[in-house]
C-alpha cells in the first residue's frame, strides 16, 4: 500500500500532467483556431471532400465497401477517407467542421507525444529530479512539434488529414510498443500490431514506423544489447514488417498514374532532390522562411556544389550521430529517426510534382527536437541558474514558433491567399499560377485569372526544357507566352537559342524578325537584322505564307527601305485573300497604307 509521501507525490505529478496537457492544447488552439473560419482551398481538397461523391454524401455502405476496395486520390488510406466520410455526414460540406476534426486530431496527437515521450523516458529514473527534468523535456518537444510553423500545412488543409490521423496512429504505436516493452506478451504485441495497421489504413508512410520501433530499443528502452539481443529484437518485429511491406505493394499499385518513369525523371535527379531536401528541411527546422504549399521539382537544375554540400552535410552528422551513440544515444536515434521517416517521401518513388513539401516533415522534425533538447539538457548540467537560463530560452523558442506559425496560418485562408503566398515565395511555379488562376477566375476576376493562367503556361514551358533543352518547339511556344508577358528580352534569348540550336528553324526566324522591326521599345528594335531573319524566313517557306512575309514587309519598314515594305505587303494580302483569310487581308492593308504614307509602322506584337 502506498505510503503518504508516496501519495502525495503522485498527485503532485498527476496535476503537473494535466497542467502540461492544458497548456499544449491552449497554446496549438491559439495557433490554429483560425483555420476554423477558413474555407476549403482548390488544392486536393475538392479531390478528397467536396468533388468527391462517394465521400461527400457522408458515411453509407456503398461508400465503406468502396473505400475498402478504391484508391482515393491515388493513396489507399481507407480510415483517412472514413473521417472524412464521418465529417461530411456530421457538418456536410461546411469547411468548419473539417477544420476541427483537423485541429482536435493535432491537438491528441500532441498530448500524446508528451505523454509517451514522458513514459519511454521518464521510468526507472533514479530519483525525482531525474524524471522532473524528463518530464520538462518531453514538454518542450511536445510543444515544438504542436506549433512550429512546419506543422502548418499538416493542420491547416483539410486534403492532410492523413499527417494528423496517422501522427494519432503513431503517438498510440510507440505508446503501446512501450507498454510491451515493459513487459512484453502476446496480447500486447498484438494491440501494437492493431495500431500500426490502424496507421498504415491512414498514410502510406507509416510503413517505416516498424524501424522507428528498433531505434527505441536502443533508446530509450534500452531492450537489447550484443548481436544475439539485437538478433531478437529484429526477428520480433518481422510480423510488422511483413505489415509494413503489404501497404508499401497496395500503394505503389495506388500511385501507379502518378509516378513518372526514370525516363522522365532520372534517378540522379531524384538523389540530388532528395540530398538537398534533407538539408532543406533541416533548416527548416531552425529558420522556417519561405514556407508554401508547393515546391516545383528542380528536376537536373540544382547546382552540382549544392547537392556536393548537402551530401558532405548528411554524411558528417550521421558519422557525428554514430560516433556518438555511446555517449549520447538520444543524438543517434533522433538522428536517424528523422533520416528513416523522411526516407518514403524523398522522391526515390516519386508520387506527383513536387520537389519536397512542408507536411513530410509531420513526425520526422520530432527526431531533431529529441536530439536537439536532450543533447541541450545534458550539455548544460553545470551552468549556474541552469534552469532560469533553459526556461527562458524554451519560452522564446516556443513563442516565436506560436507567432510564426500563426502569420503562415493565416495564408490558408482561401486559395487565393494560398496561392499568392506560394508564388511569392517560389518561382517557375507553373501548379501555383495554374491553381491560382482556377481560384481567380471562380471569384469572377477573369482579366487576372487570364494572366495567370498564361504564366502557368510559361512555368511549364521552362519545367520541360529544364529536362529537355533542346526542345525547339516548346522554346518557340515560351517566346511567343513571355512576349504576351512584356519580356520581350526573354523571348529574343529563346529564339537565340533555338537558332543557335537550329539555324532554319522558321518560327524562330519568323518571331525574331517581328519582334525586332515591330517591338515599341525602340532599344530592342533592329532593322537590319530583323530583315536577315525574315528574308531567310520567306525563302524557306517557299515565299508563299501571308504572315512570313508580312514580317518582312515590317522589317523592311524598320530598315526604312518603303518600296519593298510595299510591294512585300502587297504580295502579302493577295495571298492572304486568296486563302480568304479576310481578318489578315484587312490588317495588310491597314499596314499597307502606312508603309506607302512612308511612316514606319508600330504595334505590340501579336505574331
Amino acid at each position: 500500500m502506498p505510503t503518504a509521501p508516496e501519495l502525495t507525490s503522485r498527485r503532485q505529478e498527476s496535476r503537473i500532467i494535466i497542467a502540461v496537457c492544458v497548456v499544449l492544447t491552449l497554446l496549438l488552439w491559439a495557433v490554429f483556431a483560425q483555420t476554423l473560419r477558413y474555407d476549403f482551398v482548390n488544392f486536393d481538397d475538392d479531390r478528397y471532400v467536396y468533388e468527391n461523391t462517394e465521400v461527400s454524401r457522408g458515411f453509407t455502405l456503398d461508400g465503406f465497401k468502396w473505400l475498402l476496395t478504391h484508391s482515393h486520390a491515388s493513396l489507399w488510406h481507407p480510415l483517412t477517407t472514413l473521417s472524412h466520410m464521418l465529417d461530411c455526414q456530421i457538418y456536410g460540406l461546411k469547411p468548419a467542421g473539417h477544420h476541427l476534426t483537423n485541429v482536435l486530431l493535432h491537438n491528441v496527437a500532441a498530448v500524446l507525444l508528451f505523454l509517451v515521450l514522458r513514459q519511454m523516458t521518464g521510468k526507472g529514473q533514479s530519483n525525482a529530479s531525474a524524471a522532473r527534468t524528463s518530464d520538462w523535456r518531453s514538454t518542450f518537444v511536445a510543444a515544438i512539434f504542436a506549433i512550429h510553423p512546419m506543422r502548418v500545412e499538416s493542420v491547416a488543409w483539410i486534403a492532410e488529414r492523413k499527417d494528423v490521423l496517422s501522427g494519432v496512429f503513431f503517438m498510440l504505436t510507440l505508446g503501446s510498443y512501450a507498454h510491451y516493452a515493459r513487459a512484453p506478451n502476446i496480447r500486447r504485441y498484438i494491440t501494437m500490431s492493431i495500431l500500426l495497421v490502424c496507421g498504415l489504413m491512414s498514410k502510406a508512410t507509416f510503413v517505416t514506423v516498424p524501424a522507428v520501433l528498433l531505434l527505441l530499443d536502443y533508446w530509450p528502452l534500452r531492450r537489447a544489447s550484443g548481436v544475439s539481443g539485437w538478433r531478437r529484437m529484429v526477428i520480433e518485429k518481422i510480423p510488422l514488417f511483413a505489415l509494413s511491406a503489404a501497404a508499401a505493394v497496395i500503394t505503389m499499385f495506388a500511385q501507379t498514374v502518378t509516378m513518372p518513369t526514370l525516363d522522365q525523371l532520372p534517378f540522379l535527379d531524384r538523389l540530388n532532390n532528395a540530398l538537398v531536401s534533407i538539408v532543406v528541411y533541416l533548416r527548416q527546422m531552425f529558420w522556417p522562411t519561405g514556407l508554401a504549399v508547393f515546391y516545383p521539382h528542380p528536376h537536373n537544375q540544382l547546382n552540382v556544389w549544392v547537392v556536393s554540400g548537402s551530401a558532405l552535410l548528411i554524411v558528417v552528422i550521421t558519422f557525428t550521430a554514430i560516433f556518438l551513440r555511446q555517449k549520447r544515444p538520444y543524438v543517434f536515434v533522433g538522428w536517424f529517426w528523422f533520416l528513416i521517416l523522411l526516407f518514403p517521401v524523398l522522391g526515390f518513388f516519386q508520387a506527383g510534382l513536387q520537389g519536397r513539401a512542408d507536411r513530410f516533415t509531420y513526425l520526422p522534425h520530432i527526431g531533431i527536437t529529441i536530439a536537439l533538447t536532450w543533447t541541450i539538457a545534458d550539455l548544460s548540467r553545470q551552468w549556474h541558474y541552469r534552469r532560469a537560463l533553459l526556461a527562458s530560452a524554451a519560452a522564446c523558442v516556443v513563442v516565436a514558433c506560436a507567432l510564426c506559425a500563426w502569420k503562415q496560418t493565416t495564408y490558408w485562408r482561401d486559395s487565393i491567399s494560398l496561392w499568392q503566398r506560394a508564388l511569392a515565395v517560389t518561382s517557375n511555379n507553373q501548379i501555383a499560377h495554374q491553381d491560382l488562376a482556377a481560384a481567380l477566375w471562380a471569384r469572377g476576376r477573369i482579366a487576372e485569372a487570364r494572366i495567370h493562367a498564361r504564366d502557368a503556361d510559361i512555368a511549364h514551358a521552362q519545367t520541360i526544357l529544364g529536362d529537355h533543352p533542346f526542345d525547339i518547339p516548346t522554346r518557340d511556344n515560351l517566346g511567343a507566352l513571355l512576349v504576351q508577358a512584356g519580356d520581350a528580352g526573354g523571348a529574343i534569348t529563346q529564339w537565340d537559342t533555338n537558332l543557335q540550336i537550329d539555324p532554319n528553324d522558321g518560327n524562330a526566324l519568323n518571331n525574331l524578325a517581328w519582334i525586332l522591326a515591330t517591338y515599341p521599345d525602340e532599344s530592342i528594335r533592329d532593322g537590319k537584322r530583323a530583315v536577315e531573319l525574315a528574308e531567310k524566313a520567306v525563302a524557306l517557306s517557299g515565299g508563299g505564307v501571308p504572315i512570313v512575309l508580312r514580317t518582312l514587309a515590317a522589317a523592311y519598314a524598320e530598315n526604312n527601305d518603303f518600296p519593298k515594305a510595299t510591294a512585300t505587303a502587297q504580295q502579302a494580302i493577295e495571298l492572304a485573300a486568296g486563302q480568304r483569310n479576310n481578318s489578315l487581308a484587312e490588317t495588310l492593308r491597314h499596314e499597307l497604307d502606312l508603309y506607302q504614307a512612308r511612316k514606319p509602322y508600330r504595334e505590340s506584337p501579336t505574331n
